[in-house]
């Protein structure tokens, strides 16, 4: 069960620290040292929830619509190839990125904007419902829930460690080579995922 853990935290970090605009914002916060903790939290709750879902909606289509499972098993395939070809690209086209840009000053404009980042952003729902749900599918019925708690531990390890450390981050995260490993890095786990989703 331990490795079926450590398993959910690495696919789970490998599609949440990619470039976007949730951790550019959390970023951003951070090192502005503006409201933090609820971001993080925001951040990591949201997850938690949408993960949770993901994992009980692919258990019920396991259960009652195996032909469902084959679709999302196959549409997860081709997104996961998809994603390791847009980082690839990122990893030959390295960008830096930086605190620049217009932050809310109020807590309620900085809730505001993280929960329309959040929760109106496409690519959550194909990250943590779709992608996270039919991965835990292939471990089982206790273990899918081992693979999601494995998974939402992956959020808030990241979240808190990019928005309590961005101040020590920026340096690392403002030059192109930084970008370029870990994207190249995303790249190969994600084709890795892709074959063992459809083997």
């Amino acid at each position: 069960m331990l490795a079926t853990f450590f398993t959910g935290l690495g696919s789970s970090a490998s599609l949440i620290v990619a470039i976007g605009a949730q951790n550019a914002f959390v970023l951003r916060q951070g090192l502005r040292r503006e409201h933090i903790l609820p971001i993080v939290v925001i951040c990591v709750a949201s997850d938690a929830l949408l993960m949770a879902a993901g994992v009980a909606g692919i258990g019920v289509l396991v259960k009652n619509a195996p032909i469902a499972l084959e679709i999302v098993r196959w549409a997860g395939f081709a997104f996961l190839l998809g994603y390791a070809v847009v980082a690839a690209r990122r990893a030959l086209r390295p960008g830096s990125l930086t605190a620049s840009g217009a932050v809310a000053g109020s807590l309620a404009a900085a809730i505001g904007t993280c929960l329309a980042i959040t929760w109106l952003n496409p690519h959550v729902y194909l990250d943590t419902v779709l992608l996270i749900g039919s991965l835990s599918a292939s471990h089982g019925d206790p273990g899918r829930w081992v693979f999601g708690a494995g998974a939402a531990t992956a959020s808030l390890l990241w979240f808190s460690l990019l928005g309590f450390g961005a101040r020590f981050a920026a340096p690392v995260f403002a030059r192109p080579v930084a970008w370029r490993i870990l994207d190249g890095g995303i790249a190969v786990l994600m084709v890795v995922l892709a074959i063992l989703l459809v083997v």
